[in-house]
């Protein structure tokens, strides 16, 4: 079992910034993939960023060039740093853990942490 735990969500005007981390605990496998995914109301949930062991970053095309992610693997956490925030990234944002070569919707999820951006 792996926990994941996160912070860093909170109420900010456009063009601002935020920086989210999400712990993992338990069961860390050397090889593995830790990303942040979201879902705003009514919407399905999507990918934001992922980073693989190793691996370079993979970014939704609607934020690339404003978020960057990275991860700190002595410390089994993965950070994502939103720059030039805009309304449309109001979301719920959910940290995701896959062991091994295992897809996202097959790993562990965090319970999520709200971001709210201001017009």
């Amino acid at each position: 079992q792996v926990q994941l735990v996160e912070s860093g969500g909170g109420l900010v005007q456009a063009g601002g910034s935020l920086r989210l981390s999400c712990a993992a605990s338990g069961n860390i496998l050397s090889i593995n993939a830790m990303g942040w995914y979201r879902q705003a109301p009514g919407k399905q949930r999507e990918l934001v960023a992922t980073i693989r062991t190793g691996g370079m970053p993979n970014y939704a095309d609607s934020v690339k060039g404003r978020f960057t992610i990275s991860r700190d693997n002595a410390k089994a956490t993965v950070y994502l740093q939103m720059n030039s925030l805009k309304p449309e990234d109001t979301a719920v944002y959910y940290c995701n853990y896959s062991p091994g070569w295992a897809t996202a919707q097959s790993g562990y999820w965090g319970q999520g942490t709200q971001v709210t951006v201001s017009s």
